[in-house]
């Protein structure tokens, strides 16, 4: 594994299961004298090929990155701890991987995605349904305050 900082090699430092068994998480730190980056790698078995299927209609393979970052965008700066952004990212796709089809829809993915901010933040919550629900005035973010609201 090469170093995000430097594109040197890197050692593995330490290596332990991670997501109840479903994957390794090594610690890594650059090979370099000069560099020494420590950074984190997670290992995982290469799961059946997933296509979304956008609003639009399109097809688009299925990338675990996109959730990551929706929901780090979600999230900023808010209290909750990055470990805990890669929990829910691994719940979803724990869920993603008992959908009885190939093609899922990126609806799913968006109310499975909303499911677990309401329980994370609901800042993030909002933040998240407005952009994926589209929202366009202080009304929309009112009501879907309020539905939240009510959800507890």
């Amino acid at each position: 594994m090469k170093c995000p900082v430097c594109g040197e090699d890197s050692k593995v430092l330490d290596s332990r299961p991670a997501e109840d068994g479903e994957s390794i998480r090594r610690r890594r730190e650059c090979a370099d004298p000069g560099c020494r980056t420590r950074f984190t790698t997670y290992e995982r078995i290469e799961q059946r090929f997933l296509v979304v299927i956008k609003k639009d209609g399109r097809h688009q393979a299925y990338d675990r990155n996109k959730i990551r970052t929706g929901l780090e965008l979600s999230c900023a700066k808010r209290p909750i701890p990055p470990d805990r952004i890669e929990r829910t990212v691994e719940a979803i796709e724990a869920t993603l991987r008992t959908y009885p089809r190939r093609h899922v829809p990126v609806s799913f993915i968006s109310e499975l995605v909303l499911e677990h901010l309401r329980d994370l933040d609901e800042v993030a919550y909002l933040r998240f349904a407005s952009v994926n629900r589209g929202f366009e005035n202080a009304d929309d973010f009112l009501t879907e305050a309020q539905t939240l609201e009510r959800h507890e």
